[in-house]
């Protein structure tokens, strides 16, 4: 019976580490300086943008872009400035993420 339960708590974990470990990376590159998971601060907030683009094909990788050159415009005046420092498989890694969001 232990040892379902480990199986069971490491599986959670695996599944649930995702989500961590991408709010980690975000964290890591910055991104919660200006924007949240669930309200708006300089930007939007994740779940919004994550509202806003679901169901649109094209939007993984048109955000993807768009958090390594930056843009205005979409969410009003502010603008967000371009992110080299992110690499590509990071944005992507991100952008995953936050289209995930409920």
């Amino acid at each position: 019976m232990k040892a379902f339960v480990a199986v069971a708590v490491a599986a959670g974990l695996l599944t649930a580490s995702p989500a961590f470990a991408s709010e980690a990376l975000a964290k890591s590159k910055n991104c919660l300086a200006c924007h949240s998971v669930d309200k708006k601060l300089v930007g939007p907030g994740y779940k919004e943008i994550a509202a806003k683009y679901a169901g649109q094909a094209d939007a993984a990788a048109m955000l993807a872009d768009k958090v390594k050159k930056g843009g205005v415009g979409t969410w009003g005046k502010v603008p967000m400035p371009p992110n080299p420092q992110v690499n590509d498989a990071d944005a992507k890694t991100l952008v995953d993420w936050i289209l995930s969001l409920k």
